[in-house]
């Protein structure tokens, strides 16, 4: 405290009436403030060269020592209710919009945000004070970007901390618009979020002062000024009232200063997470806080490039609403700037949505579910233009990798997959933006391809049973994939035996395949025992002849590797499903039910016809492919695992497995191989290539022996799987890895 003030105090304390001397203080600097307007000649003088902040500060700690020498607690002392009857606050923000003196409208900001922080009197109940916080609030909303940023966050954090201690200010703060306009505020009784009613009576009682503060007969407030200032500042009401607390907040938020920016979105999703119903259903339904959040994030997203490389926004992924601004020390592209600040906004979307209180996140997803997701989100991923869907569904993938909360991963997952979970048909009318998604999968371009492929492992990752059961369970419920009345399995495909299948030659069956020799007579009995792992695991490591494998000669590591890797990703994606309430074992099969065709559904029909061509397709593509499949066959779910994982289940008539697809391919390969010349040798140049062991040198049948090699691995990956996986009800079960092509 100041000398003069601590001098002024002293002789307070020795006084007969002391509430006489600090009021008489108060009143002398508020004058001296009057006066400087009355009688100054030089209106470019900075207010900080004036003596107007030494005076607001002598006001501050006056009041803030009177509150503390109040015996009576709750009561206001003289100079408080010289301040709240004289409506010092209400002329201060007269003068702040004036900006006169220059810089005047930062010390105002200042004196706000300290009387309401230091002084624990209720103020905010008083209609003289609330009345200016409001036109305050106006007042920074209409500047953005301006000088006094650092000062209208610090105020806008005062209010919030108020709210946070008693969230039913809320309402009362928020609709501040209504009661700005009112010219007889006195007269009109004004709903408080408490009983204030001997708070506004003080504050209305009459026009003037108590007769302890009419010092001197002197005037002291706006009407000694209203002659010395601007006219167009006399009166804030006539201007627009739309801005509020979160108006303000979401400009801020805008700043180009990321501490004002940063402090601002902190202050918001205080404000959001506040624990009454009551202050949560009004900031929903009478705040425009959803739909302007919502409305930045859309206006983001359309200033980015139409068209950005996929690779370029996977190496944003990261980006955190904490941190919008993309790391220097990644590359520059055009658009990186634009990007980075829209991947901050919607992880700040998703952080608002987890910590919000659940009435202000639900109404907040599905307002990014209706206003983003839809309507500007969903026509550029349905659009013709090649560009506008990579660059959407690449960006989308994004948003998916960031997105955390429930709320908003519901809402992600009805708009991309829909509601529907009865089992699919080939010729039924599915979810409209999923069967483009699906359709993407198999699409012209390969970049397209590639990047919703890339969006689909992205959804399998999410902790949410319907995106599983949209795309793969519903259809297998009830195992119609088995067949019946056969205790023989049917062939892998077409019920075809593999002796009678064109595509097996006498070479292929003498090169390690497994014989059919030992078939299980019933499938639901496959899930216990060592036997039946080593005999599934068997079967994919052998299922590439051994002229067509490599990865022996390099010394590269093997099958113990991916056994190492698929028990990691098994337990992150076992513990992920845990609370869904799978079963065990497979459902038994019903001999009352009747026979219904078996159906893969749309996208495993997609996956496995682009399994099918894994030799003819590029080798980015076919590690996109056999990626997704392998996330597909980690759920712990026994009609999951059974038809992808189970070499010998019965397949009824008519029906293909994930086991079936591959050996269709290596009959294919087995014809191939025997028509391209130095086979073995231009296989093991390809590998060395792409392991970089070897220059990248164009070669003949280039694509069908990358393929090959991604055959060979995507089989060691696929065993890996199974062994870990077994048995089902105990996946931490400690087995010894297998040497490489054994069990």
């Amino acid at each position: 405290m100041l000398s003069r003030l601590g001098a002024l105090l002293q002789e307070a304390v020795g006084a007969r009436e002391p509430s006489i001397d600090l009021l008489q203080a108060f009143v002398e600097h508020w004058k001296g403030i009057t006066n400087y307007y009355i009688e100054t000649t030089d209106e470019n003088t900075p207010a900080k060269k004036t003596d107007i902040p030494w005076r607001l500060k002598q006001m501050l700690d006056i009041l803030v020592y009177e509150e503390q020498q109040q015996v009576a607690v709750g009561e206001a002392g003289p100079c408080l209710e010289y301040l709240l009857q004289h409506k010092i606050l209400e002329t201060l923000c007269t003068l702040g919009k004036a900006e006169y003196p220059p810089g005047m409208r930062q010390q105002v900001f200042q004196f706000f945000s300290k009387v309401l922080a230091q002084v624990q009197h209720p103020l905010l109940h008083y209609l003289s004070v609330h009345r200016p916080v409001q036109k305050l609030l106006r007042l920074g909303g209409t500047a953005p970007g301006s000088v006094t940023e650092k000062e209208e966050v610090q105020f806008t954090t005062v209010l919030c901390s108020k709210i946070q201690q008693d969230p039913e200010l809320l309402a009362y703060i928020l609709e501040g618009k209504k009661i700005v306009g009112r010219k007889k505020a006195c007269r009109e009784p004004t709903p408080l979020p408490k009983d204030t009613a001997s708070h506004r009576d003080k504050d209305c009682s009459h026009d003037g002062a108590p007769a302890r503060a009419q010092l001197d007969g002197e005037p002291c407030g706006a009407q000694a000024l209203n002659s010395h200032l601007p006219a167009e500042t006399e009166e804030l009401d006539g201007g627009t009232a739309e801005s509020n607390l979160i108006t303000s907040l979401l400009g801020l938020c805008q700043s180009k200063k990321s501490r004002v920016a940063l402090k601002a979105q902190e202050n918001l999703l205080l404000l959001v997470s506040v624990a009454s119903p009551a202050a949560a259903t009004y900031l929903v339904q009478s705040s425009p806080c959803c739909p302007a959040i919502v409305q930045h994030l859309c206006q983001l997203y359309r200033s980015m490039p139409v068209f950005l490389d996929p690779a370029d926004i996977a190496a944003l992924e990261g980006i955190s609403w904490r941190l919008p601004s993309a790391p220097s020390d990644e590359a520059s592209f055009p658009g990186k700037e634009a990007l980075a600040a829209f991947l901050g906004w919607f992880d700040y979307c998703d952080h608002l949505i987890t910590e919000a209180h659940t009435v202000v996140a639900d109404a907040l997803a599905k307002a990014v579910a209706e206003k983003f997701f839809m309507e500007t989100l969903q026509p550029q991923l349905l659009h013709v233009s090649e560009q506008s869907i990579l660059t959407s569904t690449a960006l989308l993938t994004a948003m998916l990798h960031q997105l955390r909360s429930p709320a908003l991963l519901r809402e992600a997952v009805a708009f991309l997959l829909g509601t529907d979970r009865q089992p699919e048909a080939p010729r039924d009318n599915p979810h409209a933006l999923s069967a483009h998604l699906i359709g993407h999968c198999d699409h012209l371009s390969d970049e397209i391809s590639i990047a919703t492929l890339r969006l689909f492992e992205e959804l399998l990752q999410k902790p949410h049973e319907g995106i599983i059961r949209s795309l793969v369970l519903r259809n297998l419920e009830g195992r119609p994939y088995v067949a019946w009345g056969s205790p023989e399995p049917e062939s892998y495909e077409d019920t075809l035996d593999l002796e009678e299948d064109p595509y097996f030659t006498d070479s292929f069956l003498d090169s390690g395949f497994p014989p059919r020799a030992k078939p299980r007579l019933a499938p639901a009995t496959s899930y216990d025992g060592k036997t039946a792992v080593t005999e599934i695991v068997n079967s994919f490591l052998c299922l590439v002849p051994e002229e067509a494998k490599t990865s022996a000669f390099l010394e590269e590591t093997g099958y113990d590797t991916y056994v190492h890797d698929a028990y990691g990703l098994f337990q992150e994606c076992s513990s992920r499903v845990a609370s869904w309430g799978w079963p065990l074992t497979p459902t038994p099969l019903d001999p009352h039910e009747p026979e219904r065709p078996f159906f893969e559904g749309h996208f495993l029909r997609v996956l496995f016809d682009r399994m099918s061509r894994i030799l003819d397709q590029p080798y980015s593509l076919n590690l996109q492919v056999t990626s997704v499949l392998s996330r597909l066959a980690l759920f712990p779910h026994p009609h999951i695992h059974e038809y992808l994982l189970d070499p010998y289940i019965s397949l009824a008539p008519g029906c293909r497995s994930l086991f079936s697809v591959l050996v269709r391919v290596i009959g294919d390969l087995m014809q191939r191989i025997q028509r391209v010349p130095q086979f073995p040798g231009k296989l093991l140049l390809v590998r060395k290539q792409l392991t970089g062991q070897a220059p990248g040198e164009q070669l003949d049948h280039q694509t069908l022996l990358q393929g090959v090699v991604v055959l060979e691995e995507f089989c060691k990956e696929l065993a890996a799987i199974a062994f870990v996986k077994f048995p089902p009800r105990d996946p931490r079960q400690n087995l010894s890895p297998a040497p490489e092509g054994q069990v």
